[in-house]
């Protein structure tokens, strides 16, 4: 077990190693893949719940804004739970919460039992993704080293592992109900058997005690960055193929590419992300990252040919993988918030990116062009290199 000590220095609470370093890496592993196997997973359960619930697209789209509105209204508060009752039982009940609910969109069959499983979806995977990046943030401190990008590695694993295990279970013969229960039985079993023990037990960093403390300063700024990286992974995501179809005549079945191509690239940057950091220090990392990203836009954007679009993509992907893990271990080493509510606020300003920025594009390429579009987080890319040399020294 770890026990807790207060450094005069800074008066963060650092995990005091007693054997079990080796144990607190890999059970944050496990949460960061977890996370990503179950959130790919219920890609896959999409059409089965339309076909279920008979509903149309509309319905459906709007019954969808509840997962963003149970992350949105959680994800704020996370900090506050980690802190009060630490990592260990947080990401425990968080966890076995949001396994649960993804079951349950498995067999629901009326809308209204349907929006509420979808809410506990939703709210139950934002307090997973702030605890995680808390119980993170404690194993890094503890082992003295960087280690963020790969566990962020982990998620970008489980979000390509999870659709292939959930269809290949599918294609068996498993109804949806007995494929998703297979899943999610299976990583509550492991968490609660052999992870949960190595989940720090606490998860307080400063003495606040508030709920949720509104970003200022640096913070406020890390939040921003924050903001637009998740929206620049948005615009890849939805508007990535429609740029191919529309802009370089790539057929539809070939266009999906574009973002396949985009996250093996970030998972294989992650691999790799840790060592960069060490070697180069975070600040010349994340600058030249953002240049990268800004590149592979700009090159997706003039390419005169499917191949150098796809390039393009790729070098965006290798640009953008170690942005967001660098933003959490800067929120990490600041001094300006406790560090518990300080994660939360900049997670909860990324995942709103992730919500509305893909849709704020939209309405500029309705009035612009995609070109426009990309040209923009392109630029925004930029701004993040710019920015980030603001943040030494937080």
């Amino acid at each position: 077990m770890a026990t807790e000590r207060v450094t005069p220095e800074t008066g963060i609470d650092v995990p005091q190693a007693t054997g079990t370093t080796t144990g607190h890496g890999h059970a944050t592993r496990f949460i960061f893949l977890a996370l990503g196997l179950a959130i790919s997973a219920w890609a896959v359960l999409v059409p089965y719940a339309k076909a279920r619930l008979a509903v149309d697209e509309a319905i459906l789209g709007l019954l969808l804004l509840l997962i963003g509105s149970g992350a949105l209204l959680s994800m704020p508060f996370a900090g506050w739970l980690t802190g009060k009752f630490g990592c260990r039982k947080t990401l425990v009940v968080s966890t076995t919460v949001f396994m649960l609910s993804l079951i349950a969109l498995a067999f629901v069959s009326t809308p209204a039992s349907f929006g509420i499983a979808l809410f506990l979806f939703g709210a139950s995977s934002g307090v997973v993704d702030v605890a995680m990046n808390i119980q993170a943030i404690l194993v890094e401190k503890e082992r003295n080293r960087s280690m963020m990008s790969g566990f962020h590695g982990m998620y970008s694993v489980g979000g390509f592992f999870g659709a292939v295990i959930l269809s290949g279970l599918l294609k068996a013969g498993l109804s949806p109900l007995a494929a998703t229960a297979c899943l999610g039985v299976t990583l509550i079993v492991l968490l609660v058997a052999f992870f949960a023990r190595y989940l720090f037990p606490y998860g307080n960093q400063g003495k606040s005690r508030s709920f949720f403390v509104l970003p200022k300063g640096g913070i406020l700024l890390l939040g921003i960055l924050c903001f637009i990286l998740y929206m620049g992974d948005g615009v890849v995501l939805d508007w990535g193929a429609l740029f191919m179809t529309t802009t370089k005549s790539v057929p539809p079945d070939t266009a999906g590419l574009a973002f396949a191509v985009f996250s093996v690239a970030i998972s294989t940057g992650r691999l790799f992300g840790d060592r960069l950091a060490e070697w180069l220090g975070v600040t010349k990392l994340m600058t030249g990252s953002g240049l990268i990203a800004a590149a592979g836009f700009v090159l997706v954007m003039a390419a005169s040919s499917t191949v150098t679009a796809f390039a393009g993509f790729i070098i965006v992907g290798l640009g953008a993988s170690n942005l967001i893990p660098m933003l959490f271990s800067i929120a990490s080493r600041q001094k300006i918030m406790p560090v518990n509510l300080a994660i939360s606020s900049v997670t909860t300003l990324g995942y709103l990116g992730l919500l509305i920025g893909p849709a704020m594009m939209g309405f500029i390429a309705h009035a612009t062009s995609l070109y426009v579009v990309f040209g923009i987080v392109a630029a925004l890319m930029i701004f993040v290199s710019l920015a980030s040399r603001k943040l030494h020294g937080l």
